[in-house]
């Protein structure tokens, strides 16, 4: 059962209803029960193993924590439990690879799929959640059903976002009003979510993974076509899942972190890190990084940079264990080391080059951070071997006679739809604020409709199911 699904429709609203009339001391047992529903749909008992003893292993730690003063005794806690929930991690992302070595039959991409589906995400929370009651930023959660809801909770349990315990957990405790505001902004939001998705993101699918899946079929600016086509579908893909996720907690008068706020606006690398997968960005920068430039402070900036290209090294690999992946966090934590040592000269150098007032700047910035991520997308998306194949053919047969690689209709298509998301989306932002009953129930149908058309169909699974 996925967020796109006839099924997801049936069982959201069954929840719902359920959830409105049952009483405040039990809606957290409903929506547990409801959770580990949902994730047994995708009939992955191995999944399920792995929730259940994060969830013990996560629990008796933090309140075993929470009990011992002997800094040591702490310590080894602290470690035990980050251990545990590691090799769970590792062990699960790397079954398909065991399993294929065995003949165990698990080669197709569906069943590689499920056997890691929302693993690192729980992981991930519950890693945080020891880490804060450690460093006693955090009480330990007495209550063991709500710190299980608190990891497992449904919206957020397959792609994110990684919430913090300290956010979450007390949420989950408050007793619900009923709000119809809170209604109307959720429903509108996963909409939101379902229009980015099925739409938008499916529809550059089509263009992309034609590209991507033959790039050897392929010399020039096809290859750039498909690159920015993926680099709009994975941003699309995700954040509409995000918005089906914050949507879908909304209704039950929960807020879940903002993960994505417009990241190909950003005007460095650092600025897209800012505005992308928002709670993972401040995971790592937490739990990795500053404690990596802590410990090699004594190197000044050599030390941040180092810190960076371990950081984002680790990012890749919390991806998966290719050397695409690999090649994508590298060249991020490189652009951000490289920023380290370049952004003390920056405002002189435009200054010098006399553009530091000019208004076309900040477009110049946005336009090459842009490139550069999608730059970093070909690896992401096509691994190292067919990725460095785009790379030099992109750079020695960009050609525009090429252009028109995918038939006569996808592009206009695609661009039609997506002037219709932009359009839409500063009334988004306005959270639909639009005066004129009107115009804002015509962009409301007009959104609908659109999901109507070409949003039910084969649609392709969330790109970040697999991590």
């Amino acid at each position: 059962m996925t967020f796109t699904s006839f099924s997801y429709f049936l069982f959201l609203p069954m929840v719902y209803l359920v959830f409105y009339f049952v009483n405040d001391r039990y809606r957290w047992l409903l929506l547990l029960i409801s959770s580990y529903g949902f994730y047994s749909t995708f009939k992955a008992p191995q999944l399920i193993l792995a929730l259940v003893l994060v969830t013990v292993v996560s629990y008796v730690c933090a309140v075993l924590l929470g009990r011992t003063i002997d800094e040591k005794q702490r310590k080894y806690l602290f470690l035990f439990g980050v251990i545990v929930c590691v090799l769970l991690l590792i062990g699960v992302k790397l079954a398909p690879r065991f399993a294929s070595l065995l003949g165990a039959g698990v080669n197709s991409t569906s069943n590689n799929l499920l056997l890691s589906l929302g693993i690192s995400y729980f992981s991930f929370q519950a890693i945080s959640y020891m880490a804060d009651v450690y460093l006693e930023i955090l009480e330990p959660e007495s209550h063991f059903g709500y710190h299980a809801l608190a990891l497992a909770f449904f919206p957020k349990l397959l792609q994110g976002p990684i919430e913090r315990a300290g956010d979450l957990l007390p949420q989950l405790k408050k007793p619900y009003p009923f709000d119809y505001d809170s209604m109307r902004s959720g429903m509108l939001l996963f909409t939101w979510g379902l229009f980015k998705k099925v739409v938008i993101a499916d529809r550059l699918a089509l263009y992309a993974d034609q590209v991507f899946n033959n790039v050897h079929d392929y010399k020039g600016l096809p290859l750039i076509i498909g690159t920015y086509a993926y680099a709009l579908q994975i941003y699309f893909d995700f954040s509409g899942y995000t918005d089906m996720a914050r949507g879908t907690a909304r209704l039950f008068g929960i807020n879940l972190t903002e993960n994505f706020n417009r990241p190909y606006l950003a005007t460095s690398i650092a600025d897209f890190w800012r505005r992308w997968h928002i709670s993972f960005s401040r995971w790592i920068l937490d739990y990795i990084f500053k404690p990596l430039q802590m410990s090699w402070r004594g190197w000044g900036q050599a030390g941040t940079a180092l810190a960076l290209l371990v950081t984002f090294l680790i990012s890749g690999l919390w991806h998966g264990f290719s050397r695409g992946f690999v090649i994508w966090g590298l060249l991020h934590g490189f652009y951000l080391a490289a920023s380290t040592f370049y952004r003390p000269y920056q405002k002189r150098l435009h200054k010098w080059l006399r553009v530091d007032k000019s208004r076309w700047l900040k477009w110049w910035q946005v336009l090459v951070t842009f490139n550069l991520v999608s730059f970093a997308w070909i690896f992401f998306r096509s691994g190292s071997q067919n990725g460095w194949y785009v790379v030099e053919n992109i750079l020695l047969h960009a050609k525009v006679s090429a252009f028109w690689v995918m038939g006569d209709w996808y592009p206009f298509v695609t661009l039609f739809l997506i002037a219709h998301f932009f359009l839409l989306d500063g009334f988004y932002k306005n959270n639909w604020g639009i005066r004129n009953s009107s115009i804002r129930y015509l962009c409301y149908t007009m959104t609908v409709t659109l999901i109507f058309l070409y949003g039910f169909g084969p649609a392709d699974k969330f790109i970040y199911f697999r991590f």
